[in-house]
């Protein structure tokens, strides 16, 4: 059996992942002699000069051509059903909540959550589950007897 072990000797990046650096200044026969990679004249090939970030040779650079935006939008938003008042009026039943709605078939199941809205008016008393009620809507249910619930 042969040793198979990895020695620290051993390591070393792998083929490709490594290149010789470019050695500038060494004479015609280097390719990298005279001007140095500079180029001729101008103020590239003096020293000291230093390009700013994102400075595309005086085209209009890139992050000045996109459009700037404003805010942020929610990466997974909760999706509401809305009913108001009016609507539970008309519902026969006393407890009200997103599951009987999509039982009635009057929201599909792509819902997640209930919203109560306050336009128009109720009267009679229900119990409403919801995860959202408008302050008019808390009023208009209490002051009808009913209760609310948020989940």
């Amino acid at each position: 059996m042969e040793n198979t072990r990895i020695m620290l000797e051993d390591l070393r990046p792998a083929d490709g992942a490594t290149h010789k650096k470019k050695r500038v200044g060494r004479g015609r026969s280097s390719g990298h002699g005279k001007t140095s990679t500079r180029g001729h004249n101008g103020e590239g090939q003096r020293s000291g000069r230093s390009q700013k970030r994102g400075f595309e040779g005086g085209q209009m650079p890139g992050y000045r051509k996109a459009p700037k935006l404003k805010g942020f939008e929610t990466v997974r938003p909760i999706k509401y059903a809305e009913i108001n008042v009016s609507q539970i009026n008309n519902l026969k039943d006393d407890i009200i909540d997103l599951e009987l709605l999509i039982e009635k078939d009057l929201y599909s199941n792509m819902f997640e959550a209930l919203r109560v809205l306050g336009n128009g008016e109720i009267t009679r008393s229900v119990t409403v589950k919801a995860r959202h009620f408008t302050e008019s809507a808390k009023q208009k249910i209490e002051a009808a007897g009913g209760k609310i619930e948020v989940i």
